[in-house]
């Protein structure tokens, strides 16, 4: 590129082109949407740590996602809404680097902590006898740390790859964080392979767990047909279906951002869709969880009681 070039020290974070008054407006829907997401997935933690009826494995699961939902919008949403009242703010070079390795953890472990808990729903349904044995705390511990080692190897491929490459300018990022293929755009360098790569990662983090998650709940289907009893068949069909309303909502849009193939330029599309991974599935979990699982309901109304003063 030439010996002249200077390196880029820090990057300018577009966000969304909006009016004022429009940002003003997103800023305070986003603010509350964010308050939600914290609040609804603390009161999840709180309820499987202080319940014992929920200290099972599925429960335990569910405290590891949401865990990475709070972390997920931890690492965007406040820069989104700085954003918002400042356009254009600058981000550092080693943040916004930090930023986009973070992302990728989160996302990628959430990909494989979705596919483990298919796996407790196969085990419990489908081998109920033997789901103590196999579901021991031993093996659900080391499947959650297993799933954010792998989410973090993963993430890390992308950004041995991502940091070599020289940066002399532009230095505006036309996203509400440093997502990973809006950055490589800014690159002094030919990006193809990183893109690739990219791609790679994302199909084995994204479609492997989810061809994992599609045969499990073929056999969960099947199990839960052969089933007798209809209310047996309700509760099989009931502790699965909060699990699969947020699989179906987080491997979708995903897959759309980065598994299929891109038609001319899906900057705008790329920069809207991450929102939903952001802040909206953090924020729908903990309600979806909540609202249909009963046992969930029945902690929270323990508690409420136990709070509440004679």
């Amino acid at each position: 590129m030439g010996g002249n070039q200077t390196s880029v020290t820090e990057f300018l974070l577009l966000g969304f082109p909006l009016s004022p008054r429009m940002q003003l407006l997103l800023f305070g829907l986003f603010s509350l949407l964010f308050a939600f997401t914290l609040l609804g997935n603390g009161v999840i933690l709180g309820l499987i740590s202080l319940d014992s009826k929920l200290h099972t494995p599925m429960y335990f699961f569910l405290s590891q996602l949401a865990t990475v939902d709070i972390a997920y919008a931890c690492n965007t949403v406040p820069q989104m809404l700085v954003n918002l009242l400042s356009p254009a703010q600058p981000i550092s070079f080693a943040g916004c680097l930090t930023q986009t390795f973070l992302f990728l953890i989160f996302a990628l472990s959430e990909c494989l902590l979705l596919m483990v808990m298919s796996y407790d729903r196969y085990v419990a349904i489908c081998l109920p006898l033997r789901y103590s044995a196999i579901m021991s705390w031993r093996v659900c511990i080391t499947l959650a740390v297993a799933s954010w080692t792998l989410g973090f190897l993963l993430a890390l491929v992308d950004m041995v790859l991502l940091l070599p490459l020289p940066f002399c300018g532009p230095q505006k990022v036309s996203h509400f964080f440093c997502e990973i293929l809006a950055v490589l755009k800014l690159a002094c360098a030919d990006t193809h392979f990183n893109e690739a790569v990219v791609v790679a990662v994302a199909t084995l983090g994204l479609v492997g767990p989810m061809l994992a998650i599609v045969v499990s709940y073929a056999h969960i289907v099947w199990a839960t047909l052969r089933i007798q009893s209809a209310e047996g068949r309700q509760k099989a069909f009931s502790t699965c279906s909060s699990h699969l309303c947020v699989v179906g909502l987080f491997y979708g849009t995903a897959i759309i951002i980065y598994v299929r193939p891109h038609h001319g330029d899906p900057q705008k599309q790329n920069k809207y869709l991450p929102l939903f991974h952001s802040l909206f599935s953090p924020m729908l979990n903990p309600l979806i969880y909540s609202l249909r699982n009963r046992e969930v309901k029945a902690a929270l109304r323990r508690r409420l009681e136990k709070g509440r003063p004679l």
